[in-house]
């Protein structure tokens, strides 16, 4: 009699126990697998590129160890800047090659396709390389996170600075798909907010080599300010032809609206200097950010990590994390994770994700030092502020999100 009620109790007890423990770890395809889809060859990929892919594989080092027993993995792609090429390869990896997250997408058109994609099947895509507002606005997800920067940081730093400066007139030289339209619409309204006043705009299709004509139609508009809505290889290609037709030389300014270390490793320092911009992240700003860009120049042939494979290193390394807290792969429990857990690494410190997926930290207003100041390569910014999270990002209360509460 006893020996029966013995195994009676042992056997609610293990039934008890059964009920709260936490459920065994599960991960679909046996492991954790992640994208890293990017510009391989095209206008961005000295500023993203192999540069993402080292990042991502540092951050899967530094994690250091397998999740609940199973391997982590990395695969990567080049989406060519071509939105069909990107919606596929992510469809192709979340449906066939159970990859659980994709990182990096710069490029606008290439990020909004694999956001659509991502938000179907309930996989998680994480932005460091793209710019537009609308990731976190009407193409939010509940699985889709926005992690280094957008244009309303962008304007908030560079377009105010400037204004601030006492810069009334403006011109725009944009590029022709929706992250320049969204930056000029950006500082265009900070410009008209401080009393400014924009004299006109020009476009261009992306991935011009001859800039020439729009820089002379923004020459003729006498404007102080000449806005580079554009990146990358626009950029670069901007700022040497405004030299060659002494635009820079005669009066008017140059704003590069977004302008990486890359560009002006590629424009050298006697064409950008004086030029203020708006970063996320700058390799020389403290022990923490000095000792990851050294060992990321180490496997990248002496070249410094950008923003964009800051913000790659970082978002693979949070990620990793919550995977690993959640116990699981499925998508909406891990990014749900991922806001609880706290952001603190050589990229962020006390960063937050908002419920439009956007991830708050500081940025910084720096400007480009003259080739006498610098001390050495690489060595091209001063930095001027640092511009407090809740001030660069676009207020919750202006979101056009829905997962947003009002």
């Amino acid at each position: 009699m006893k020996t029966k009620l013995a195994t009676t109790l042992a056997a609610a007890l293990l039934a008890s126990a059964a009920l709260i423990a936490p459920a065994a770890a599960q991960y679909a395809g046996d492991g954790v697998k992640i994208g890293v889809l990017t510009d391989m060859s095209g206008a961005y990929s000295d500023l993203a590129g192999q540069g993402s892919v080292e990042a991502a594989k540092m951050a899967i080092e530094d994690f250091g160890k397998p999740i609940h027993g199973k391997p982590v993995e990395l695969v990567s792609a080049d989406h060519q800047n071509k939105a069909d090429i990107a919606s596929a390869t992510a469809r192709r990896w979340y449906d066939t090659e159970n990859v659980d997250a994709i990182f990096d997408i710069n490029g606008s058109v290439a990020a909004l396709a694999v956001r659509e994609v991502a938000k179907e099947k309930g996989k998680v895509d994480i932005n460091s390389g793209a710019a537009s507002m609308a990731l976190t606005n009407k193409a939010c997800s509940p699985t889709g996170l926005h992690w280094t920067y957008d244009v309303y940081s962008l304007a908030a730093g560079t377009g105010n600075a400037l204004a601030n400066e006492g810069y009334k007139t403006w011109y725009f030289i944009t590029a022709d798909y929706t992250f320049g339209h969204d930056l000029e619409k950006q500082v265009a309204k900070i410009v008209k907010e401080k009393g400014g006043t924009v004299k006109g705009s020009v476009s261009h299709p992306f991935g011009s080599t001859d800039i020439s004509s729009f820089l002379l139609q923004a020459q003729a508009s006498g404007a102080q300010i000449i806005g580079m809505a554009n990146a990358g290889a626009d950029t670069i290609n901007t700022i040497k032809q405004a030299r060659e037709f002494g635009i820079t030389q005669s009066g008017q300014t140059l704003a590069a609206l977004l302008l990486f270390l890359t560009d002006i490793n590629s424009v050298g320092l006697d064409a950008a200097q004086g030029m203020v911009l708006t970063t996320g992240f700058y390799w020389d700003h403290d022990d923490d950010t000095r000792a990851f860009s050294k060992r990321f120049a180490a496997r990248m042939g002496g070249k410094m990590p950008t923003m964009v494979h800051a913000g790659v290193y970082s978002s693979v390394l949070h990620y990793l994390r919550a995977a690993e807290a959640a116990g699981t792969d499925e998508g909406a429990k891990v990014v749900a994770k991922m806001r609880e857990l706290p952001i603190n690494d050589m990229f962020a410190k006390n960063g937050k994700i908002r419920e439009d997926g956007r991830m708050v930290h500081d940025m910084f207003l720096a400007k480009v030092k003259t080739p006498a100041a610098s001390k050495g390569p690489w060595d091209f910014y001063d930095i001027v502020r640092v511009i407090p999270g809740d001030e660069a990002f676009q207020p919750l209360s202006e979101s056009t999100c829905a997962l947003v509460k009002k």
